[in-house]
């Protein structure tokens, strides 16, 4: 038995409901940071979502780029998973262990989505391909993303 339970009972968590994991997780940061920036840029805000894209000054910056990589590499440390991947009951662990994985493995996962992104997304539609389940990032951090097999609170049950 190790730190997420049994091999034998867990699978891992293919595409659609870490694409639904990744779903929740913009909404709930978009809930945070827009509110921050509508405040920020004060009358100024339509002006901030309407410009090319590229950053608007420090505070910019650290809302769109340092919040979020803090957030979750925190949220991959405390928790090995992001509220997301919570709400499906999700696990980020070492792909040899089954234990949490390091600090280490988690900062180059995060750096490593950047890299599956860009190629057309192509290193996130990977996970739907691969026997277990890992997209590029996975692999380049040597993490996998497990949930207990049964995962729902009540299994289903027909008759009395």
């Amino acid at each position: 038995m190790n730190e997420v339970g049994n091999a034998s009972e867990l699978e891992y968590v293919g595409f659609g409901s870490r694409l639904w994991a990744s779903i929740i997780d913009c909404f709930l940061l978009l809930l945070v940071t827009i509110p921050i920036l509508n405040y920020f840029y004060g009358s100024d805000y339509w002006v901030y979502w309407l410009l090319d894209g590229s950053s608007q000054g420090t505070f910019d910056f650290v809302m769109t780029w340092v919040f979020p990589a803090i957030g979750t590499l925190l949220f991959w440390t405390y928790h090995k998973a992001t509220p997301g991947k919570m709400a499906i009951s999700a696990k980020i662990v070492d792909q040899k262990t089954g234990q949490a994985a390091g600090l280490d493995q988690l900062a180059i996962r995060y750096i490593a989505y950047f890299i599956s992104a860009i190629p057309m997304c192509l290193g996130f539609i990977w996970i739907a391909f691969d026997p277990r389940k890992q997209g590029l990032h996975d692999k380049i951090a040597g993490t996998v993303v497990v949930r207990n097999k049964n995962h729902q609170p009540t299994p289903v049950r027909f008759g009395k």
